[in-house]
């Protein structure tokens, strides 16, 4: 069966094989230009051109063929092992890599990875697509992501997730200034109602989220932030942010349409990772540290004007 999506155009202006590309997660502009030409976009019923000027208000809607599943292969893909033992491995992903495959990404990824360095140690909880999977971090945010390698270890991260004690802390470049040094945004989080690939605040279908902020530092229009996922939903840290008025830099799909400072995509880095080891029941710290993408950015922000710390 064809999959539907519905896509809005909130502003006049954008061509439309822009605006569809800013909302369909894995999807190039080149991959949605054939879809237009291909009659798979229609405005109103009717076909679109791919140099169509959106008005506010249009509302588009794409079909997209059903995909053929492919075997999913081991490849050799080196990997940044931060830990790995015979039931857990936690690797730092760079910023770019897709955890598991997708429409749009059908190798390449990190799942491609573990299954070729891990061979058959990894746990059958996450389904044949996300072997050894309990959590994910954007295919744009990097850092630390832990995977099972066996049933017994998913079972008992996936319930440290439920009850979290698994603690993961991230490090962020906001737009704009705080006036506080610290804070919680707790609004619950679900799809949105019209944009399938976008997570929204709304009280409809959603799941409680808590998203714990600190000021590391202040520039003159944008923010260094540390934060805590208390929840862990989807695209969390990059709704909640956009919804206080603090969209990260970068972020296309919640920000500005256009890349700032040289970033495509967020700034965001999964930096800190603490568990319980579901074998010993000791608690596992782990960090990496900021990636050079990262660090080239706060560099272009100009000169810090003080810290929240």
């Amino acid at each position: 069966m064809d999959e539907i999506n519905e896509i809005l155009a909130e502003e006049s202006g954008d061509r439309v094989d822009a605006l569809l590309a800013q909302h369909m997660d894995g999807l190039s502009r080149s991959a949605i230009q054939r879809l237009l030409e291909d009659g798979a976009v229609t405005l109103w019923g009717q076909s679109v051109k791919k140099n169509y000027r959106c008005r506010a208000g249009d509302l588009f809607c794409v079909r997209l063929p059903e995909l053929q599943e492919l075997p999913l292969l081991p490849q050799a893909i080196p990997l940044d092992i931060v830990y790995e033992d015979e039931d857990v491995i936690a690797v730092n992903k760079p910023r770019g890599m897709v955890v598991h495959p997708a429409p749009g990404h059908p190798d390449g990824t990190l799942v491609n990875a573990l299954l070729f360095h891990c061979a058959d140690s990894l746990s059958g909880i996450g389904g044949e697509r996300r072997p050894g999977i309990v959590h994910r971090i954007d295919k744009d945010t990097s850092g630390l992501l832990i995977a099972a390698k066996n049933d017994a270890a998913h079972r008992a991260l996936a319930a440290q997730l439920a009850d979290h004690s698994l603690y993961r802390e991230y490090e962020a470049v906001a737009r704009g200034r705080f006036r506080e040094n610290s804070g919680t945004i707790d609004a619950p989080i679900g799809r949105h109602g019209v944009e399938r690939k976008r997570m929204a605040v709304t009280e409809k279908n959603s799941k409680r989220a808590v998203t714990h902020w600190q000021v590391l530092t202040r520039y003159r229009d944008y923010t260094h932030l540390l934060c805590r996922l208390e929840t862990g939903r989807t695209h969390q840290i990059r709704v909640h942010m956009a919804y206080s008025g603090h969209a990260l830099l970068g972020d296309a799909l919640y920000g500005a349409p256009s890349p700032e400072k040289g970033l495509e995509g967020q700034c965001l880095h999964a930096r800190r990772l603490h568990f319980i080891h579901p074998r010993t029941g000791e608690t596992v710290c782990l960090e990496c540290p900021l990636p050079d993408y990262f660090t080239a950015v706060l560099s272009r922000l100009g000169p810090p004007i003080d810290s929240g710390v």
